[in-house]
């Protein structure tokens, strides 16, 4: 059964930190590459961050999360994770992993788990 399923997040202040994780609980995700995105409030979901398959993974950033937000997977784990310190207002949002590129919007997405970050 395909799922992934989101956790981690939460309320922090400005300048925080919090890491994300994403399980793939039916194994189906350790050969693709994989991606985290978000959505803030009406605003459309968008790309943060993105990681290769294979031993030697390549990473990419959007500009505003760059310096800031570390992507890593365990395959022996089933795990994506997104580490996020600095955070700032902006980043405040659903997020949520899935393959990359994504699959459309009425594809699969996992429940996601909700960032808030407060002045």
């Amino acid at each position: 059964q395909v799922q992934l399923v989101e956790s981690g997040g939460g309320l922090v202040q400005s300048g925080g930190s919090l890491r994300l994780s994403c399980v793939d609980s039916g194994g189906h995700y350790s050969r693709m590459d994989m991606g985290w995105y978000r959505q803030a409030p009406g605003k459309q979901r968008e790309s943060v961050a993105r990681i290769t398959r294979g031993l030697s993974t390549i990473t990419n950033y959007e500009d505003a999360v760059k310096g800031r937000f570390t992507i890593s997977r365990d395959n022996r784990k089933n795990t994506v994770y997104l580490q996020m310190d600095n955070l700032k207002v902006e980043d405040t949002g659903i997020y949520y992993c899935n393959i990359f590129p994504p699959p459309r919007p009425d594809g699969y997405w996992g429940q996601g788990t909700q960032v808030s970050v407060s002045s």
